[in-house]
């Protein structure tokens, strides 16, 4: 539906100058505020304290690099179009979803789920049910490579302790594990991705808009691939190697 009257909280300019969020781009944000402030202000409305500040950068920093699996595509886009940088760089963040980053979001929802039920623990208990029933991994547990635990958790979870940070969500997170380590007769890595859903929702960051942060700190190293591509070629080399390892065995007549 057609909004009756739009508008926008967020920025406008004039001849004087640029506002956002009620504030002076010149005078009171350029050198005055650094990155990672500056993307809390800009999303949420205000200005984080020094302890949300510091977790927000803890988790931007998290999931910069995911190797060169993740940059494939990027790769690829920027060998076929290297004039248009932008274009690979929008490829590799198409590629955060349920599978890669994008798996926040839902264990934020989840985390949310349990911290609004009146039995948090049943909650927690019924979510890895549903999941349980659909044969299917709980969202933010278990990792291909980092087991028992994932490294990258307990120091995420340190930094929001150090600062005072851990909440609710955090509180609902061990919830949701131990219903996981129930349900399943053992210990379950819990993945970096579900401590930065419990981080970044007791810093304010709805579950909804999760993703969207995961997109921020994926870029950077999207980028720093596309330069090592432009310096050390690598797209042709993985896509020759694609070829090789997917053989062809034969025209098929397509099924309806």
């Amino acid at each position: 539906m057609k909004p009756q009257n739009p508008y926008t909280e967020i920025s406008t300019f004039d001849e004087a100058g640029i506002t956002i969020r009620g504030k002076d781009l010149v005078r009171d944000l350029i050198g005055e505020v650094n990155f990672t402030q500056m993307i809390y202000f800009h999303i949420l409305g205000r200005m984080p304290t020094p302890g949300q500040m510091r977790v927000l950068d803890a988790v931007l920093v998290t999931l910069v690099d995911h190797g060169v699996l993740a940059t494939v595509g990027a790769r690829m886009v920027y060998m076929s179009s290297p004039e248009a940088i932008q274009a690979a760089i929008a490829t590799g963040i198409m590629g955060l979803g349920s599978q890669f980053g994008g798996v926040m979001e839902i264990t934020g929802q989840h985390l949310e789920t349990i911290m609004n039920a009146t039995d948090g623990a049943q909650a927690a208990a019924d979510i890895v049910a549903s999941y349980r029933a659909d044969k299917k991994p709980v969202p933010g547990f278990g990792h291909p490579h980092h087991k028992p635990e994932d490294p990258r958790t307990p120091k995420l979870l340190a930094v929001a302790d150090q600062e005072g940070v851990a909440g609710s969500h955090v509180q609902a997170l061990h919830t949701l594990a131990a219903a996981v380590d129930a349900a399943m007769g053992k210990h379950i890595t819990i993945n970096a991705t579900a401590a930065m859903a419990a981080l970044l929702g007791d810093i304010g960051v709805p579950g909804s808009i999760m993703r969207g942060f995961a997109a921020i700190s994926r870029t950077p190293g999207i980028v720093g691939h596309l330069l090592e591509e432009q310096r050390h070629p690598a797209a042709y080399s993985i896509g020759m190697k694609a070829q090789e390892l997917v053989p062809y065995t034969g025209s098929m007549p397509v099924q309806n």
